[in-house]
């Protein structure tokens, strides 16, 4: 790299100490290539100017030329407003901000003739331009497109809004121009008509037209995602010709029995493929690391317990870990079950197993005379030990950090392999770029005779007829989950909601006709448990919970989930919370129950729901709302730090450069030949200088 790109911004003609604090804990600008990459969000065409008439019929942003002839403020604190009166030859309209109003009011000038960048919206029955940008008439008569940075409050406040980063960028452009070296070979930018990077980067800040700013996002975007699927791919490769894995050569007697006789249901054809392909993974000598993904459902469990069986065919030992008491003790029960005509011995280790039985336990997988252990983070305890682990399921493993789950990997001289679980559908563009390194599996198919789970958007006036439909329910001898929101910062607000909820259903429902248990987080566990039991054991027709039911209980006679105040929930939590029912022979409904405002995301999210019972049309749906970072959580999307690709919308993308990336490493996986230097010398950078976070063992 050229090492003016690694030059401090301080050094930058207009800058300075102060600034560049700033940029620093603001952006994250530290150097000039962090300026040089610190790319605008959108542009504006400047060559355009509408008036305050015109703006009622517009669609999108507006451009207009006027004065500020007034300038109010009004409230305290956080509910402080800004409103200045902008005039034009036209009319009159109201500029608004909620924030930053002390220091918007010094930039003001009255009467002094602006230009106001903003798109108008109707509060109630007047049209207002919230948080409009503005500049001075001398400053935007440049021609055609100008680009627009995100800035902050703080930034803004110091001359640094996005006519001042641009500036900045305008200063540097001409000291950095054609230095940036290219990565990709000839052959690439050729077959994707990609622009030289260099002429990307100008563009990308400075361009002359529409085309001109597209042509350059999509440059920089394909190498951004290009290199992110070129590391993966690298990873895994390297990670498959480094680590060995036990040889499970063996499909034997307990495999064979089990399947030929004890089996609750035939697989699906989906189960079975999945099936094979960790087969064909256990048989490779190489160390396996699938993902196995499969809606709610779908028969995860049954194929986990597959894969553990061949382990014990090939003299191995086999572990599941789950990320709570009550989902552990689910997997126990149902494993028990349906190994109960065998010769296959299951313990269960939680936090609330007792000493005695703990070193029993300690004992019996020292001498291998257990089988199988199932239970929580208290399996990657030092004195958990194994005679020989050979397979390590693990469920939810979102809910497990980096660390805790390496722990379990070092349970053998060899790591185990490993089956990770999600019910949390993935979609394909988030699959490829946060498990790229690892194969994954999709059971994509429902056990037959599994009726799909209908489902219904209700508002508070719908009240009466909801009570009326359970209460037909229940004389059909069915059961009912009604589920309030949780959310931390709210605990106890949330807690009153339920215990509101809770008496206005026990009023509904009296005693001795109705039964009614209760459930939720302030409770003792031993509580909880009970209350949880009881309606399992269908001695009560109702559970009012909060959301520590969306994973856990398994009650196939529960047929209708009511969820309140569903506008509160993401989508993935609603698939879940639906999940519970369906779950038995009989039809099951999911209704949602929300207030009369919803905001166009809640209904967005309301009428998805309605509309499918596809997790995985859901987790796209979901990816676009809220985007990569908030689906994988903030630890995994801090991981991307992606510049200027949107894994949420440029999917498409994705898949092509993936396909780009495995096409040039099944011709040169070590990337020898001279066409690849580029690519070899980018990889070797960025797997010196970044941790193995993707690597799984």
């Amino acid at each position: 790299m050229n090492k003016i790109l690694l030059t401090p911004i301080e050094y930058l003609k207009g800058v300075g100490p102060n600034r560049a604090d700033l940029l620093k804990k603001e952006i994250g600008v530290y150097t000039f290539e962090d300026l040089l990459f610190y790319f605008p969000f959108r542009y504006v065409n400047r060559s355009v100017f509408h008036r305050v008439a015109d703006l009622p019929g517009l669609n999108g942003p507006a451009q207009l030329k006027g004065r500020i002839v007034e300038l109010k403020e009004t409230g305290k604190g956080h509910s402080k407003r800004l409103t200045a009166k902008f005039q034009d030859e036209s009319g009159m309209i109201d500029l608004v901000w909620f924030k930053g109003a002390n220091w918007i009011k010094k930039s003001i000038k009255i009467n002094e003739e602006i230009i106001v960048y903003g798109k108008a919206k109707l509060y109630g029955a007047k049209w207002n331009i919230p948080h409009p940008e503005m500049s001075t008439v001398d400053d935007s008569t440049s021609t055609g497109f100008q680009p627009v940075y995100s800035s902050t409050e703080k930034l803004s406040s110091a001359g640094l809004n996005t006519k001042g980063i641009e500036k900045l960028v305008k200063t540097l452009l001409p000291q950095v121009e054609g230095i940036y070296e290219e990565f990709l070979p000839t052959s690439v930018m050729e077959q994707y008509k990609l622009i030289p990077v260099n002429q990307a980067l100008s563009w990308i800040h400075n361009p002359a037209s529409e085309e001109e700013a597209r042509i350059a996002q999509f440059r920089l975007k394909f190498e951004e995602l290009f290199f992110l699927q070129m590391e993966l791919l690298v990873r895994k490769h390297i990670s498959m010709n480094r680590s060995k894995g036990f040889v499970f050569a063996e499909v034997g007697e307990v495999f064979n029995t089990f399947y030929k006789e004890h089996i609750p249901f035939e697989l699906t054809d989906a189960q079975k493929r999945v099936l094979k392909e960790i087969r064909k993974d256990m048989y490779s000598g190489h160390h396996m690391n699938r993902l196995l993904q499969g809606d709610v459902g779908s028969g995860k469990t049954l194929v986990a317990l597959l894969t553990m069986l061949l382990a014990l065919d090939n003299g191995y030992q086999a572990a599941l870990m789950a990320p709570t008491e009550i989902l552990a003790n689910q997997h126990f029960d149902s494993i028990s079950e349906m190994l109960k005509e065998m010769d296959v011995q299951v313990a269960l280790l939680t936090g609330s197993t007792k000493k005695k039985d703990r070193v029993g336990i300690h004992e019996g997988l020292e001498d291998g005379s257990i089988d199988i252990l199932i239970g929580t983070h208290a399996l990657l305890e030092k004195t958990v030990q194994f005679k020989n682990l050979g397979v390590a399921v693990i469920d939810e493993q979102h809910r497990f950090g980096v660390a805790q789950r390496a722990k379990m990997w070092k349970k053998n001289k060899l790591p185990p392999h490993v089956l990770i679980m999600t019910a949390t559908p993935i979609p394909r563009t988030l699959a490829m770029t946060f498990y790229g390194d690892l194969d994954v599996s999709v059971i994509d198919e429902l056990p037959p005779g599994r009726k799909p789970v209908t489902t219904m958007h209700r508002y508070e006036s719908h009240r009466l007829r909801l009570f009326g439909f359970l209460k037909e329910q229940i004389k059909m001898g069915r059961q009912i989950y009604i589920v309030y929101p949780l959310i931390k910062e709210s605990e106890k607000l949330d807690l009153a909601n339920l215990m509101d909820g809770y008496e206005a259903i026990t009023r509904s429902f009296p005693l001795p006709d109705y039964k009614v248990s209760i459930v939720h987080g302030q409770m003792k566990p031993d509580d909880k448990d009970f209350e949880m039991n009881r309606f399992v054991k269908g001695e009560t027709d109702i559970m009012v919970a909060t959301t520590v039911i969306e994973v856990g209980v398994n009650v196939p006679n529960a047929t209708v989930m009511v969820i309140e105040s569903a506008e509160r929930f993401g989508l993935s939590q609603l698939h879940q919370l639906r999940g519970r029912v369906g779950r038995g022979a009989d039809q099951s409904y999911c209704i949602l129950m929300t207030g009369d405002a919803l905001s166009e995301e809640s209904k967005k999210r309301m009428q998805t729901m309605v509309h499918t019972n596809d997790g995985f049309e859901i987790a796209e749906v979901d990816l676009q709302l809220r985007g990569p970072g908030d689906i994988m959580g903030t630890q995994q999307s801090g991981l991307l730090n992606l510049k200027i690709a949107n894994i949420a919308t440029d999917g498409h993308l994705v898949s092509v450069t993936r396909d780009a990336a495995k096409k040039i490493l099944t011709i040169d996986p070590a990337l020898e030949m001279e066409q690849n230097t580029g690519i070899r010398k980018r990889m070797l950078d960025v797997l010196n200088s970044k941790p193995d976070w993707g690597r799984i063992a």
